[in-house]
């Protein structure tokens, strides 16, 4: 009698471990959920986990908190998500910078990029403005090449951070123009923008969503859009390929990741409703006129992608001879 009760235990442990997953997706989230972004409020990371949090509120009927945890450049953040548990309740708003740049930038990371996260979805394709303060006498990037070129490391310029996609876009810019211009980084878009509406530097490349709402204030002067083509939310600014500095393409990105070791069901349950609210109209809309391109994926393309992007930008950070400072 026993010996068949145990029988009968074991032929169901087959069944279970099949159910036991399913049911623990169809009671995520059980409690609220935190989207950590890695600099103070303001910069674009920010403003993609403000647009999206209380709609994923709403499809999960759960609080969805956002946690600014600025720092080195992200990678405190980063650091924190690594080692918080892979069970869907610490979300990430990863980008260019933390997860392609860093692994060739810094000699030595408290994470890894691959190994330490689950990708979940890009989210966003992301030129970065060229822009003077209004005081500098440029309308053009090859009014600017000329007066740095005059005036050599006399223009500063701001960033959201050594190491960030402001940093080695501008550092691929010196690189491919020869002028030399003084890095001045932050802790975030928000201060690398304030200062120069302040007029303590003189330029910066900025994300586009951070940078359009000053740019169309009359704040700073956009001269030139780090794509490939023009930025449908400034459509009179020039890409700086075309306004002077051929070949020239720097396009970061942000994207949403999990600590790592996430299970397969609740993995699919957040990719689909993030990726599901993310294409409504009014948060494409929103994204499109911050000159932001929404490109949502699946996990395993996102991985690829990241994987791909750690190459790429290898090369950029070793051409350009760019350092953390």
């Amino acid at each position: 009698m026993r010996t068949g009760s145990c029988l009968g235990r074991l032929a169901l442990l087959p069944i279970l471990m099949f159910v036991a997953p399913a049911a623990w997706a169809q009671a995520y989230p059980a409690k609220p959920v935190r989207i950590v972004v890695p600099f103070p409020p303001g910069g674009t990371s920010d403003i993609l986990a403000r647009t999206i949090g209380p709609r994923l509120s709403a499809e999960w009927g759960q609080p969805v908190v956002v946690d600014n945890r600025p720092g080195a450049a992200g990678n405190i953040a980063a650091e924190h998500v690594a080692r918080a548990p892979g069970d869907g309740y610490t979300l990430f708003i990863t980008t260019v910078g933390i997860h392609a740049i860093h692994p060739s930038l810094y000699s030595k990371l408290p994470f890894d990029p691959l190994r330490d996260f689950t990708p979940v979805t890009n989210l966003v394709m992301l030129p970065s403005v060229l822009a003077v303060h209004p005081s500098i006498p440029v309308r053009s990037v090859k009014e600017l090449m000329a007066l740095a070129k005059k005036r050599p490391g006399d223009l500063s310029y701001s960033s959201a951070g050594s190491g960030s996609q402001p940093h080695l876009t501008a550092e691929l810019f010196k690189t491919m123009t020869g002028v030399d211009l003084l890095h001045v980084p932050y802790k975030g878009a928000a201060q690398q923008l304030t200062d120069l509406v302040a007029g303590h530097v003189a330029l910066t490349f900025a994300t586009a969503p951070s940078a359009v709402p000053f740019i169309k204030g009359g704040q700073m002067r956009a001269i030139g859009v780090s794509s490939g083509k023009r930025a449908s939310a400034l459509p009179d600014v020039p890409t700086i390929a075309e306004a002077g500095v051929p070949g020239y393409e720097a396009v970061g990105w942000n994207g949403m990741v999990a600590p790592a070791n996430l299970p397969a069901p609740v993995l699919e349950k957040v990719n689909a409703t993030v990726v599901k609210v993310f294409n409504l109209p009014e948060v494409r809309d929103r994204m499109i006129s911050l000159a932001a391109d929404p490109v949502t994926t699946t996990p395993a393309q996102f991985g690829a992608y990241i994987k791909a992007e750690i190459a790429k930008w290898a090369k950029v950070v070793k051409d350009s001879g760019a350092k953390a400072e």
